[in-house]
């Protein structure tokens, strides 16, 4: 993409500058605050910068100027879709905090996650109490305090805007986005737990569910709404942002699901299978358990969520789900996702370099390995 690598240092200088001033104000409160300034920009420094870039792309899909992430003139124009782009990573970063403490996760991008390195902290400073609990309580006040964070960040965006309006209804979309991948995390913390109190036949449709409200739209969807808003969408633009971006997000974490399973944890950064031993129900572990023969299928449910999973009995279960042809039908539907979504973008009331950039950013997001 022409102009991706710069957008994402843009968003990165723009998050840097804005956690050297919250920092700041960490520090004239106590000097003992500096864990959450470091692990912040820790968690804040990497990443594939996803829902920047949709955001980014929504605007310019809009405003369809071909803007020049280069050119000096009008950073003042681009300052409240950079500092919304920004706002989005921010909240990602405090999803990822809470989320790896749900899943009980011991890594994020092959390194020790949130509520980790607080409990390594605290087992090295040789404080009272345990090391767990005192992990996880600060890593939730970490994720509380990113949240936080992003809401600050994106109104700083919206406050230059001339059209407000506009920065009304991004507003109002970011408020949407935020209730709703809250609702989805909790449907999948649900379905971990209560799938056996529900009917066989509406397992894919609850997985469904799941993945529109927690990832379809979070990750894909609201940041083109959000973008395209602060760009004065008409309401034919916004459906077209949505009729891309709903099919290419649910097909986004289809691929987050066959990798969660699949994946190489050299690249992943989490260990192979971890999905098995989390126990998440996906539409890949519907898909299968639709066509396992029963006798596999009680093996399946049995394994699915024990976390001392053997690495040969993850071997044995990706065996299973592989050659009951679960991961075939997967891949067929991230395709015919991807075909929805790229035919959407053919007649849309976007600009044509911001078509062509989504297009490149759909087979990115949809064919990558971590």
């Amino acid at each position: 993409m022409a102009h991706g690598s710069r957008l994402v240092d843009l968003v990165h200088e723009r998050i840097e500058g804005f956690l050297a001033e919250r920092s700041s104000i960490l520090r004239e409160i106590s000097p003992d605050l500096e864990p959450l300034d470091t692990f912040s920009r820790r968690f804040l420094s990497g990443g594939k910068r996803f829902r920047a870039l949709f955001c980014y792309w929504g605007w310019e899909a809009v405003d369809g100027r071909t803007f020049d992430p280069f050119a000096p003139e009008g950073g003042r124009d681009r300052f409240p879709v950079v500092s919304a782009a920004a706002a989005l990573e921010l909240f990602h970063a405090a999803a990822l905090l809470h989320d790896d403490i749900i899943d009980n996760s011991d890594t994020r991008r092959g390194a020790p996650s949130g509520h980790r390195l607080f409990e390594q902290l605290h087992a090295e400073s040789a404080w009272d109490g345990s090391s767990p609990e005192f992990g996880r309580a600060a890593a939730i006040l970490l994720g509380d305090l990113l949240l936080g964070w992003s809401d600050e960040l994106f109104d700083e965006g919206l406050a230059t805007l001339a059209d407000r309006e506009a920065a009304r209804r991004a507003r109002t979309e970011f408020m949407r986005m935020r209730t709703e991948v809250t609702a989805g995390q909790y449907l999948d913390i649900l379905e971990e737990r209560a799938w056996r109190s529900q009917a066989e036949s509406e397992q894919r449709l609850r997985a469904e569910r799941v993945i529109v409200f927690k990832s379809a739209k979070y990750s894909v969807e609201a940041p083109l709404v959000i973008g395209g808003a602060i760009a004065g969408a008409t309401t034919a633009q916004v459906a077209a942002l949505r009729a891309f971006g709903m099919p290419l997000g649910i097909a986004y974490q289809l691929r987050d699901d066959l990798l969660g399973v699949f994946g190489d944890p050299e690249v992943t950064g989490k260990p192979s299978g971890d999905d098995l031993r989390e126990g998440k129900r996906t539409i890949l572990i519907a898909v299968a358990r639709e066509r396992l023969a029963p006798g596999q299928r009680r093996l399946l449910d049995e394994l699915l969520g024990d976390p001392e999973l053997a690495p040969e009995q993850v071997r044995m279960l990706q065996q299973t789900i592989r050659e009951c042809g679960a991961v075939d039908e997967v891949e067929a539907l991230i395709a015919s996702n991807v075909a929805t979504a790229m035919a959407a973008l053919e007649d849309a009331p976007l600009s044509g370099s911001a078509r062509a950039e989504l297009g490149s950013l759909a087979r990115t997001v949809t064919r990558r390995t971590s």
